[in-house]
């Protein structure tokens, strides 16, 4: 069978309605037009309508990130420590390593209990069940990083033949759409996901695996504060997620990519290297049996898929970490310093795909079989 790929390309009405500064350009409204008569928007004419909202969000704010990009400059390195070299050390309070104990892999019993359900995401047909006509669903849910960086890896993907034929891939992460705010299930983002999921042909009866990576914009707030209510906002996330997806059985999590380069307040450091903690904090309560993120029935209600980092993406600026898988240049982000060039969505895409390629809970369904 031929190995099953999406780039789905629709977008959301919220899409042109994003712009903070309205926008007089005779082709964005011909796009906008054409969503609006329920047409499919190419991959081509997403990224231009997306541009247009970008630079026209750029330049009414041009004169407020100038002020602000003054007061903080752009550094090549901020001396903190990526959580898996940090290990049993602390930060403000806070002991590093991606799981409990300072370690960076998930203990045997956490791990044991995803290898069980690794085993159980096998290909369903539209009603979600088993079939050996059907499909392995993994979709990518978070904000404009997300997607940019998705879309570099689904391209990635297609070539790739090592991969399952029975795997298929969409890009569910739309631009603006934070954790608190895709953490409302009533929340107009939601329709995007079912509607690039119909576009894809597959239904929400077929998801089985989730790559989340999501952060909360202009942050402010001190350490943990601000940690601490992007891990509230995760909660309502991953509990949305498993109501969306009644088949859902695995959920990876990947934290922000530096932001040492930031030219705004948007997601600047400290503030991407400590949402890593929020991450952190969700798998480590997941591990400590907390009720609202039960994922086991034979411990009572489920509230959540099983989770475990993905790729980790962080790295000190130019100084890197200490695996040398990488760093994080000035060309590898785009004009904001945020978000990623196609040097940057490339990084992400690799150690996703090597992440996914290798980690014993997803090589089993993600590869084809030899």
């Amino acid at each position: 069978m031929k190995f099953v790929q999406a780039i789905v390309l629709t977008v959301p009405l919220a899409l042109f309605v994003a712009a903070q500064a309205p926008i007089d350009d005779q082709r964005f409204q011909e796009i906008q037009a054409k969503h609006k008569r329920g047409e499919k928007i190419t991959e081509e004419e997403r990224d231009y309508a997306e541009s247009k909202i970008e630079r026209a969000n750029q330049e009414q704010s041009a004169k407020r990130q100038a002020d602000w990009a003054k007061a903080h400059p752009a550094r090549e390195s901020t001396g903190l420590v990526p959580l898996p070299d940090l290990g049993a050390g602390m930060y403000k309070g806070e002991q590093g390593g991606l799981y409990p104990g300072g370690a960076n892999v998930p203990p045997k019993a956490h791990l044991d209990a995803g290898l069980k359900l690794a085993q159980q995401v096998v290909p369903l047909d539209r009603d979600g069940k088993p079939s050996p006509g059907g499909l392995i669903v993994m979709c990518t849910i978070g904000m404009s990083n997300t997607t940019q960086e998705s879309r570099t890896f689904l391209r990635m993907a297609i070539f790739d033949k090592s991969l399952n034929p029975k795997l298929k891939l969409v890009d569910c992460a739309q631009g603006a759409q934070t954790a608190s705010k895709i953490k409302d299930p009533k929340a107009s983002y939601w329709q995007l996901v079912a509607s690039r999921l119909r576009d894809a042909e597959v239904t929400a009866q077929q998801v089985q695996v989730v790559w989340i990576k999501e952060a909360n914009a202009m942050p402010h707030e001190e350490f943990p504060q601000h940690a601490r209510m992007l891990y509230d906002d995760m909660v309502g996330v991953v509990h949305t997620l498993h109501d969306k997806f009644p088949n859902l059985k695995i959920t990876y999590l990947s934290s922000r990519i530096y932001g040492g380069w930031a030219g705004s307040a948007l997601n600047p450091e400290p503030y991407a290297y400590e949402e890593g903690f929020s991450m952190k904090w969700l798998i480590g309560d997941q591990i400590a049996g907390k009720p609202e993120l039960n994922y086991d029935p034979a411990k009572g209600p489920v509230r959540a898929s099983w989770m475990e980092w993905g790729p980790y993406l962080w790295a000190d600026g130019l100084k890197g970490r200490k695996d040398g898988l990488v760093t994080w240049k000035r060309e590898d982000v785009g004009p904001d310093g945020t978000h990623p060039s196609l040097t940057g969505r490339e990084k992400v895409a690799w150690l996703l795909m090597k992440f996914l390629k290798s980690d014993p809970t997803s090589r089993c369904w993600f590869l084809a079989a030899k």
